[in-house]
């Protein structure tokens, strides 16, 4: 007996979390020195030193759940709403979001975007069956897909330690900007940060959008709010992200944290 366009999802989701697990295997880390983070630009080093704690280990896998709203058009005021789930492997770059979108009573989507050794992609599905849109390893989904990691980071501080590859360069202080290159592809985001010293936005002048005829570079921003402590580091549970048309900021996404489990590295001997 062959099987169901619904296995199939669940075998491919299956096979997707598996190789970035894989890819994430690691022989240990160095616990977190916070001593060692005194050459960055001020409102890093001060947002850092209050998000982890000095002697801690980096975080290996982040497991959460969200829900929220989303629309897939600036331009619509209709909202859907969504329950997701996301693993992310800091070590290797790596997350997979699945998310389950109601469009009205009793129809839904399957929604998937991932990055997984430096390539991006994205499914749709209706009724978790019927593929209606995909697409996978183009460089503009790349470069989308590293720009999403890098904001999202907020919610697995210890990937925005220099030790884990980005960069940080001083523009005042409130605001920094981090770059961060991977499998090719180099990314940077303005991280905004409030007198709480928390991460308060992020903001590029061009993120590559998905259009009617291919890709196109946007302005990209997103917020985070309602910081709380899990497992000792503090984090955001509220977000939303959108495009701007003009001068205009359209939300598209905002969403909230329901759960949030950290796996953390062995030190290294």
């Amino acid at each position: 007996m062959g099987l169901s366009p619904l296995s199939g999802r669940r075998r491919d989701l299956a096979r997707l979390i598996e190789t970035q697990l894989a890819s994430a295997a690691t022989a240990g880390a160095d616990p977190i020195r916070l001593a060692e983070l005194e050459g960055l630009p001020a409102p890093v080093h001060r947002y850092l030193r209050q998000a982890l704690t000095d002697g801690q280990r980096p975080i290996r896998v982040a497991r959460f759940t969200q829900t929220g709203e989303l629309r897939t058009d600036p331009a619509t005021n209709r909202w859907s709403r969504f329950r997701a789930q996301q693993l992310v492997t800091p070590p290797s770059r790596s997350f997979v979001w699945s998310a389950k979108v109601a469009i009205v009573p009793l129809i839904h989507v399957r929604v998937r975007d991932a990055y997984v050794g430096g390539r991006g992609s994205g499914q749709v599905r209706l009724l978790s069956a019927v593929t209606v849109a995909a697409d996978r390893d183009k460089p503009e989904l790349n470069s989308a897909c590293l720009h999403r990691y890098l904001a999202e980071a907020v919610w697995y501080p210890s990937a925005l330690l220099p030790g884990a590859g980005v960069q940080w360069s001083p523009i005042d202080e409130h605001r920094a900007l981090a770059t961060l290159s991977h499998a090719g592809t180099t990314v940077s985001l303005e991280f905004r940060f409030n007198e709480a010293n928390e991460v308060s936005g992020v903001h590029t002048p061009g993120r590559w959008s998905r259009s009617a005829d291919g890709y196109d570079l946007t302005p990209w921003e997103g917020h985070f709010s309602d910081y709380r402590r899990y497992q000792g580091m503090l984090v955001p549970s509220r977000g939303e992200v959108g495009w701007y048309s003009g001068r205009q900021l359209q939300i598209v996404w905002k969403g909230r944290i329901d759960s949030l489990e950290y796996q953390l590295e062995e030190i290294q001997r």
